[in-house]
């Protein structure tokens, strides 16, 4: 019986590979055509026939000098030395002849596409919306160009919350829907409780350091700052911290707590370990999709504060029952008192069926049933 053929389409990516994984040890031959074309073959995936390093026709000495350098003469360069997205992504379709096209990220990785796609009107194509996909581009009116064009093409659609598939709809979307699926597929609960301190242990107050375009951690630590005395007994630990984060950290007098901490890169088995120590998580952003940190924080029996753009977050938050939610992500002062709130509850039980929902297991049988299902129709 000939196996069936997914082609997935995506940049290297934490959340990518989680979610391919559910994939290995399946009736499925399993190609990636990674989008940008410049990063090598990944370990973790390695039964995965992997299209990587194509960009470069010649990866010359001094390359990222001159990139870094002489920006301009990099470009003239790269005009005769960079092979175009659109014809590896045809001989990649011609070569591997796929039943079924999977793309993780509208403006990453279906818009590059579209016009092969749009060649080859009969190749099922699958897209997966992530984080600010939809919710924060379609309010740019280049973005949302390509968001409609690429709508009106897509047969099938896995989102990470219900929010995304309004967004769609409302946009030209009128394939058909598989599902909300955690953007990095589901959790492998059993591994986590290692990882897990019993709650009267705990002695953490964990936050997401993102600020750039989305992330809002600055008013938490605005919120932080007035909150001295009721924090003393716990550490404060910033992590995945921006520079403008950092940056703010020195000029406030946080540095100086005995009880701070900031970090920038961190892996993700060392967030893991922080949530296992973490009595809150605080995430805060002004767009996103489903956080996986949240749900991770769900996970490890931590009591999340979480903004909710979009309604996106209350999807998972009962507010006040299992969570609180952010009502105003700039807000500094309701955070302050979010907080408080948050430093007496206990209410992390209550998420027991989420849980189950978000296990690995479950998510792979559901994962795979719908693969099958795009195959069959």
């Amino acid at each position: 019986m000939p196996r069936k053929r997914i082609l997935m389409v995506a940049m290297p990516s934490l959340h990518f590979y989680r979610w391919v994984q559910q994939l290995e040890n399946s009736n499925f031959e399993v190609s990636w055509f990674d989008i940008t074309g410049s990063g090598g073959s990944i370990e973790r995936i390695d039964w995965v026939h992997q299209i990587t390093e194509w960009k470069l026709r010649w990866d010359f000495p001094g390359r990222i000098f001159i990139k870094s350098k002489f920006s301009r003469l990099y470009n003239i360069i790269g005009r005769l030395n960079e092979r175009s997205v659109t014809s590896e992504f045809e001989k990649v379709l011609k070569t591997f002849k796929p039943d079924i096209v999977h793309s993780f990220a509208l403006y990453v990785s279906c818009s590059p596409i579209l016009s092969v796609m749009r060649r080859h009107n009969g190749l099922k194509w699958v897209y997966s919306s992530w984080g600010s996909d939809l919710y924060y581009y379609q309010n740019v009116p280049e973005y949302l160009k390509d968001i409609q064009l690429v709508l009106s093409r897509i047969d099938y659609l896995f989102t990470d919350c219900k929010r995304d598939l309004k967004i769609a709809k409302s946009h030209g979307f009128k394939g058909e829907f598989l599902g909300v699926f955690p953007g990095g597929g589901g959790f492998k609960l059993e591994e986590l409780t290692k990882y897990k301190e019993k709650q009267e242990n705990r002695d953490s107050i964990l936050i997401k350091g993102y600020q750039g375009r989305s992330g809002r951690a600055i008013p938490v630590l605005q919120a932080i700052l007035e909150l001295q005395e009721e924090l003393k007994e716990f550490k404060i630990i910033v992590f995945g911290a921006d520079p403008e984060v950092v940056e703010y950290s020195k000029k406030s007098n946080l540095m100086s707590w005995g009880n701070y901490e900031i970090s920038e890169k961190i892996s993700h088995i060392d967030v893991l370990k922080l949530m296992g120590k973490s009595k809150i998580y605080i995430g805060n952003s002004n767009s996103d999709g489903m956080p996986n940190t949240l749900l991770e924080a769900i996970c490890m029996d931590v009591y999340p504060i979480q903004s909710n753009p979009g309604g996106v977050s209350e999807e998972i938050i009962k507010n006040y029952h299992n969570g609180l939610l952010i009502k105003n992500c700039d807000d500094s002062n309701d955070i302050k008192l979010l907080i408080k709130i948050g430093l007496k509850s206990s209410m992390f039980r209550s998420n027991k069926h989420i849980k189950e929902n978000l296990s690995y297991d479950t998510v792979r049988k559901l994962c795979l049933e719908k693969y099958l299902k795009i195959y069959n129709d």
